[in-house]
Order: C-alpha cells, then structure tokens, then sequence
C-alpha cells in the first residue's frame, strides 16, 4: 500500500512541476516597483509594467529569449550645482530582451534593454547638469520568479542613462536598481 501512496505523490509533483515549468514565464505581462541608487547621491523610486512581445520566444543555446516593452513612471531624486536636493518626475518606455535557461523553464533570467525617457528638470552628474531632458537608458540585469506559479519576480539591475552625446554636457549617470514585480 505505501509503494503505491508514494508513486502517487510522486506522479501528482511531477505533474504538478510540468504544468508549472512548461508555461511560458515572460509571455505574462507584470506590473513592478524598482528602487535605484546611482551616483552622486542620486536616488529613483518608479512603477512600470512589462507587455510581453506577441511573436516568439526563439531558441537561443540551451534556452529561449523573449522580448517586452518597458514602461514606468517615477521620480529621480539628484542634487543640482548648489547642492540643493529636488525630485524631479520621468517617464520612459523602451524594449527589453531576455534569456531563460533549460528551453525557458528555468526560473532564472539574464536580461538587456534600453529605450528612452524624458525627465521634469535636467539630471545632474559629477557636478555637471545633463544636457538634455531626453536621455537613453540601457540596463542589463539578472533575476528569479518564484512562488505560486512563479508569478513574483526579484531582479537586480545595472543601468547608465544619458543623452548620447546629443547635447553637450553629458556626464551620463549609471544607477543600481532592485526590481520587484508580480505578473498578472
């Protein structure tokens, strides 16, 4: 009798763990909260979502890569030439691509993307102001979901926004971000 309870379990957790890896983890879109530190006493605290790309995901290597459009809303927080602090609002959109291992099963992702955002007042670096309120912000990051149906996502980002040498000055500024975001 125990034999067959344990084939049992072990038939319903296989089942059970299919059916939760065999979905496509990044074709669910997400709404998220990140938190950035950056230089020179920088801060940023924004809310975005993630809209899944309709085609795909590709066979890359041992995995699947699957792309999104990024968009958020937040305020970065810098202090100006006087070293006065001030928040200031911004928005930005752009694409994103990202890789999972084991063809897109495995909880963990490598991520890149940029894309564009504008800001309230100009950003300031290394006593320099930003030449621009239009910047280009390019991140790369590595993150898990997990939890029920591995609807919660934690991942740690690198991102250095500046205008591109558009404008002059443009000291750039580069941000470490902890993201969190749950899929819906």
């Amino acid at each position: 009798m125990q034999p067959n309870i344990y084939a049992g379990l072990v038939l319903a957790i296989c089942i059970t763990s299919h059916t939760v890896y065999a979905q496509d983890l990044d074709a669910r879109p997400t709404w998220y909260l990140q938190i950035a530190q950056g230089e020179e006493s920088s801060h940023a605290a924004v809310l975005g979502t993630t809209l899944p790309w309709k085609n795909g995901p590709w066979s890359l290597g041992s995995g699947q890569v699957r792309g999104h459009w990024d968009i958020w809303l937040g305020g970065w927080s810098n202090k100006d030439l006087n070293n006065h602090r001030f928040t200031t609002p911004a928005l930005g959109i752009g694409p994103s691509l990202r890789w999972r291992g084991a063809q897109g099963t495995s909880p963990w992702f490598v991520e890149a993307g940029t894309g564009i955002m504008v800001t309230g007042k100009r950003l300031y670096n290394d006593g320099q102001r930003m030449g621009t309120r239009f910047n280009f912000a390019s991140h790369v990051g590595v993150g898990m979901n997990f939890g029920h149906q591995r609807a919660h996502e934690l991942s740690l980002r690198l991102q250095h926004a500046s205008n591109a040498g558009i404008q002059n000055p443009n000291p750039g500024i580069n941000f470490v971000q902890l993201r969190y975001a749950h899929a819906f």
